[in-house]
């Protein structure tokens, strides 16, 4: 059970060191405040625990099984990114005429719960999560045990252990924000955030 439990955790840390959405919207949230990027970080634990769920009571597999459902979600997933994108490039622009005052008022205005609400759905729109829950769980499920609640406790410990990765993430561009926090910095970074979601969306709207 033990060496179970150590090679999930093992497979959680490759998963989140991969860089994917979920990275680069909890960065460019983190940028605006330590609470936005927190609370990034528990919109997207959300959706990961949600998608758990789901495939352990084998809902996900509709995705696999009808090409329709999940060009949908492809689709509407692709609509996300590119909204997101469109969103930073669309604040670095505004960083450009505002300056530094503007960024702070901006961080205000869009922080809070806003931020949670980002990384759920960023989550919740990847017909890639809902697939990879369903594919990855069941490896880990010890023989003999009750597979609906193995599959929910491996959800939430995925997602709790997510938590706690993201969370250096956060940690680390919180002690950046000397050198984060200037105009041009921030617009750059902003600018460079915003094309890759932006690329990303138009990627998984291209895949087949």
């Amino acid at each position: 059970m033990l060496s179970t439990l150590l090679a999930f955790l093992g497979a959680c840390t490759l998963i989140a060191a991969s860089p994917g959405p979920s990275t680069v919207l909890i960065i460019k949230q983190s940028l605006r405040s330590r609470r936005a990027g927190f609370l990034t970080v528990l919109g997207n634990e959300t959706g990961v625990f949600v998608w758990g769920v789901t495939a352990a009571f084998g809902l996900t597999a509709l995705l696999t099984a009808s090409q329709v459902a999940y060009d949908v979600m492809r689709y509407a997933g692709a609509a996300v990114l590119v909204w997101f994108g469109v969103q930073a490039l669309r604040h670095a622009r505004r960083l450009r005429h505002t300056g530094e005052a503007g960024e702070a008022w901006h961080g205000v205005e869009r922080g809070g719960w806003s931020a949670y609400r980002a990384g759920l759905l960023l989550n919740l729109a990847n017909p890639k999560a809902a697939v990879f829950a369903l594919s990855f769980l069941p490896q880990f499920v010890p023989a003999g045990a009750p597979h609906l609640p193995a599959m929910v406790g491996l959800a939430a410990i995925w997602a709790v252990y997510e938590i706690g990765y993201y969370s250096l993430y956060v940690w680390f561009v919180g002690r950046m924000k000397a050198a984060l926090s200037r105009a041009g910095v921030r617009r750059r970074l902003e600018q460079v955030s915003g094309g890759v979601l932006l690329l990303l969306g138009i990627r998984m709207a291209l895949e087949g």
